[in-house]
């Protein structure tokens, strides 16, 4: 028993790329960490393609004690659970989505703010991944988001701001004084100019001060990029939130660990 090594598979899925995680639980260490960013928005069908094309990697050919799905997409609604009921799955996504009578719904329990996250996976790529893995769980990328966030997030006398940026969109969420979700939302952003036009967009609608608000980053972003630069100059305090792990990391840096924010925080 004492050289079997257990192991963990995370794959994130979106249309603009796929993440993969290897975590070997018996060391306590991460043994794969990659990502593959697409040079355009695929279909749901092209993108499974591509993952199978990455899965015929050797490295994915062993048992894995669990497989975790990150379905990573807008199809998302937060819905406190005090509203929520079953019934409405649908009526709650098509307030902010185009969505077809044959979509599968499902939900996450986000149990540290009492929410119900009402999305659609990639049922293709569910499918897959049964066939090839067996059973596996899965989850929503911005309920594993969420759920670390708040549990990370120490009371502040003014709201904080947390963005993680990925290749096609990015996740707003704005915490409260008293560690209240004030705000959830997926926004498109494909260059700079979108980026900062949702981000000033939220901190007007709320009543966000640009001077005092702390605005804490992840994802695909870093200090001194063009991003990160234009951002600082509308806002005064930025910061870039690294993942809280204690695992190793075997042949892999151990920086810019806040690109992998996601996926490193999903096990």
């Amino acid at each position: 028993m004492k050289n079997i090594n257990i192991k963990e598979l995370s794959i994130q899925i979106s249309l603009n790329g796929l993440s993969f995680c290897i975590l070997n639980r018996t060391t306590s260490t991460i043994e794969v960490l990659k990502s593959v960013a697409f040079e355009e928005k695929l279909t749901p069908f092209t993108a499974l393609n591509r993952l199978k094309t990455e899965l015929d990697d050797s490295v994915y050919n062993q048992n894995f004690h669990s497989v975790n799905i990150i379905h990573q997409n807008d199809l998302v609604a937060l819905v406190p659970v005090e509203m929520y009921d079953e019934n409405y799955k649908a009526d709650y996504l098509k307030f902010n989505n185009k969505i077809l009578k044959t979509d599968f719904i499902t939900t996450d329990e986000i149990a540290v703010n009492n929410g119900i996250n009402v999305y659609i996976p990639y049922v293709n790529i569910n499918n897959y991944i049964f066939e090839r893995f067996g059973e596996f769980s899965y989850k929503h990328a911005s309920s594993i988001l969420i759920d670390n966030v708040l549990q990370e997030t120490k009371p502040k006398t003014t709201p904080q701001v947390f963005i993680n940026v990925n290749y096609s969109n990015i996740e707003v969420m704005v915490i409260g004084n008293n560690s209240d979700l004030m705000l959830f939302n997926i926004f498109e952003s494909t260059c700079k100019e979108d980026f900062i036009y949702y981000v000033l967009f939220v901190f007007e609608q709320l009543g966000l001060d640009t001077e005092l608000s702390v605005i804490k980053l992840s994802g695909l972003i870093s200090e001194g990029d063009e991003y990160y630069n234009l951002l600082y100059t509308y806002v005064r305090y930025i910061e870039i939130i690294e993942p809280k792990l204690s695992f190793n990391f075997s042949n892999i840096t151990s920086s810019n660990l806040h690109n992998h924010y996601l996926i490193l925080n999903s096990f």
